[in-house]
């Protein structure tokens, strides 16, 4: 019988908050930056995965359990400086980030200082703070049609109960999935999740060219039915840079990590095989 990999907790004090983190397992580092409705808890599929083989960074965002909430409320523009000083605690040298939505403000504004650590990158279902907005023109019309079918589908999901960042098809076919979806993010019910997606959206500004400065090759794994942030714009973004790929989970909605693991780590675990 094989023993479950180490783990341990740690706490990193920052200047105006602290930051919760789990390491998990042993072997070259993964740090993982979870999505506006999650925490460190979202990537349990992927640390029972990964942890035989990677040391697992799971942390929480300042202000979402159980980090604590900073005096004037959680602010993106602190992420990656967060991460970095992460890192720095840890004595990381040798590391790669897999990010989910929000995590990829964290990420991409982290990998844009040119870490020397840094060995590869996924963005999933995110372009952090890139700007959909400034993809290619051969690209608008299908980002303009999605505009179309998500506001169709936010609707549905708030007349049905739906979580936006499970979608349907969860809800429909993984209803326990959908159900423990809900319990992570109810752990940060008291945080205004409004406000700070306007936060986010704010600091959206980037041009996908920007990606250039990034040295390190990135995946952009895109899930079919996401509603949330359109598949379209991280296959854009991704044709745009040289240094990157692009996948697709089908039959996902906006969190394919959560909803189709076995796929979702396949390609990760594949993506990081080619950069050995």
């Amino acid at each position: 019988m094989t023993n479950p990999p180490s783990r341990r907790l740690g706490t990193l004090i920052r200047p105006d908050c602290t930051i919760a983190y789990e390491i998990t397992g042993s072997g070259p580092a993964i740090i993982f930056a979870h999505g506006l409705g999650g925490n460190h808890m979202s990537w349990y599929q992927q640390v029972a995965h990964f942890a035989p083989n990677y040391t697992c960074i799971t942390f929480a965002h300042r202000g979402f359990y159980p980090s604590s909430l900073p005096p004037e409320g959680p602010d993106p523009a602190k992420y990656a400086d967060d991460l970095a000083a992460l890192i720095a605690h840890l004595g990381l040298s040798d590391y790669r980030l897999v990010a989910q939505s929000m995590g990829g403000w964290t990420s991409v504004e982290h990998a844009l200082t040119q870490p020397a650590g840094l060995r590869a990158m996924v963005l999933a279902a995110t372009t952090g703070s890139i700007d959909p907005k400034q993809i290619r023109a051969d690209f608008l019309p299908r980002l303009a049609a999605w505009e179309t079918d998500s506001n169709a589908a936010m609707a549905d999901y708030m007349a049905a109960g739906i979580h936006p960042a499970g979608g349907r098809r969860m809800a429909t076919e993984q209803p326990e999935v959908h159900l423990l979806y809900k319990h992570i993010d109810d752990q940060n019910a008291s945080l205004d999740k409004n406000a700070l997606r306007l936060k986010l959206m704010a600091g959206r500004v980037r041009a996908p060219s920007d990606l250039a400065a990034i040295s390190c090759p990135i995946l952009f794994i895109a899930n079919a039915e996401d509603m949330v942030i359109p598949p379209v714009a991280l296959e854009a973004v991704a044709a745009m840079n040289a240094g990157a790929t692009f996948a697709q989970i089908p039959q996902a909605g906006h969190s394919g990590y959560f909803e189709r693991p076995s796929v979702f780590n396949a390609l990760v675990e594949g993506f990081f095989a080619r950069m050995k």
